[in-house]
């Protein structure tokens, strides 16, 4: 079992008497000198805390895949970004807590390693710290378009340039193929301080690959070639095979380790979240098994009752959106599963990728979802059997698209970048702004103050910065 450990950094020291008191004035608690491994700690940390939060001042992914909505305040559910700098933050956590710690690790392994430490333990550090840096400028991409890399982790430089969304995710599949032949499977890693795979090369090494193969799928309508071959091998390196194989990290039943959704929804004593009638109403219309696992019941054994998306107070009755699940603090954050991956697979024999059953893993997609939210093999197969569900080549892009939604329930992020890619389920405008589903997060208006020509280059360059301007994998 992963643990995750709070880290508490402490240095202490002891004032000679002498006449130099040039030493009164460090101070011995905040240490100027940072070991690796906890860097690499920190970072991994805010990195998923980040992609589970439902914080409505950071992580309104959930919201934006219309999985949940509000009763009092519905900014979030309507698309307001700017009011909460929800942007700002997702901008500023990523650059600052996730990438630059990454960075600081890596500068350190590179500059003064631990001597006790093999080359090839350091090798492997050094990787692991490259797939999480890749991740993470995937996200950003994702998230906005263009923009800064090149330049972006340099604190000498307050004003970096934007560089091209295309040019980064090209740059990143190089840097990601690169970490996947350094790391040595046995050679160790960052051990306890890796709280994804405890310094498990081989996992990291199946996390790298089945990363790529998402990474792969983005390209699918943008370079079928590139898309192919990066699938091809990321499936013959090894992929997930298991829930045993995801990209996950436990938390702890006390603060400040709690899950951020417990956190949330428990802790705060929030009750404005209630679940969106988008999922509920096709979740009902498929009699999923899984509903009773996402949603807590409101009117009765069996029936389920969402929110109006976006209205404010129109609940319908709903008090709760979360089931026992959600009240749990330890529940796991993930960030890449086998679910995922099964789908991509799916998806990619779909589009003639790869030689292999687009069927099969598309039911074995569906069916390692319901499993991992407790349900059957035979709820599975009594699911996958409706004409609804049932797989069909010739309207592969909808089948995969609502059922890759409805599993990545829990992963809001991921959603929302997969119903960008497949355009499938259609979602409905805002309720109340009436605005359609955001393409992309745009800039946080600090960028527009303090960076400002670079940012009005970038904004002309993608097509203006606006909600529906698309990164460049958004291809229909």
């Amino acid at each position: 079992m992963k643990k995750l450990f709070l880290i508490i950094l402490l240095a202490t020291g002891v004032v000679a008497c002498s006449d130099d008191l040039s030493e009164v004035n460090v101070d011995t608690k905040a240490p100027t000198e940072v070991p690796a491994d906890v860097l690499f700690s920190n970072a991994t940390k805010n990195l998923i805390d980040q992609m589970v939060s439902t914080n409505v001042n950071r992580g309104i992914f959930k919201l934006v895949a219309q999985y949940w909505t509000e009763t009092t305040y519905t900014d979030e559910a309507n698309y307001n970004l700017v009011e909460r700098d929800i942007n700002g933050s997702q901008w500023i956590i990523l650059y600052r807590n996730v990438l630059k710690d990454l960075e600081e690790a890596k500068m350190i392994l590179t500059e003064n390693p631990d001597s006790s430490l093999s080359e090839a333990q350091i090798q492997n550090q050094l990787a692991m710290i490259e797939v999480l840096q890749v991740f993470t400028w995937h996200v950003l991409v994702d998230t906005f378009g263009d923009i800064p890399y090149t330049e972006a982790l340099d604190l000498e430089n307050s004003t970096p340039v934007y560089d091209d969304d295309a040019a980064i995710y090209a740059d990143i599949v190089t840097r990601l193929d690169a970490a996947i032949t350094q790391l040595t499977d046995g050679a160790g890693g960052f051990g306890d301080a890796d709280y994804l795979y405890n310094g498990d090369a081989g996992q990291w090494a199946k996390f790298a690959n089945s990363l790529k193969l998402r990474l792969a799928l983005r390209y699918a309508n943008v370079d079928d070639t590139k898309a192919a071959k990066m699938a091809t091998e990321a499936i013959q390196a090894g992929v997930f095979e298991s829930h045993a194989d995801n990209a996950s990290m436990d938390y702890e039943a006390s603060a400040p380790n709690t899950n951020p959704i417990w956190e949330d929804l428990v802790q705060s004593g929030r009750a404005d979240f209630v679940a969106a009638n988008t999922i509920v109403d096709r979740m009902n219309e498929l009699d999923d098994p899984r509903r009773n696992d996402y949603f807590a019941q409101n009117l009765g054994e069996g029936v389920y009752d969402g929110g109006t998306y976006g209205a404010n107070g129109n609940t319908q009755g709903n008090s709760t959106i979360y089931s026992e699940r959600f009240e749990d603090p330890t529940l796991e954050g993930v960030i890449l599963d086998y679910t995922e991956v099964e789908f991509l697979i799916a998806e990619a024999a779909a589009r003639g990728y790869i030689t292999a059953d687009a069927e099969d893993h598309y039911n074995e997609a569906i069916t390692s979802s319901i499993l991992y939210w407790d349900g059957t093999e035979a709820e599975a197969n009594a699911y996958i059997a409706q004409p609804e569900v049932a797989y069909s080549q010739a309207n592969w892009i909808e089948k995969i698209g609502v059922q890759k939604w409805i599993a990545l329930y829990n992963r809001g992020f991921e959603a929302w970048s997969s119903w960008r890619k497949l355009d499938f389920p259609k979602l409905p405008n805002a309720a109340q702004s009436g605005l359609p589903v955001p393409l992309r997060f745009t800039y946080p208006v600090s960028e527009a103050t303090l960076n400002g020509a670079n940012w009005e280059a970038a904004s002309s360059a993608i097509g203006g910065d606006e909600q529906q301007t698309p990164v460049f994998w958004d291809q229909n």
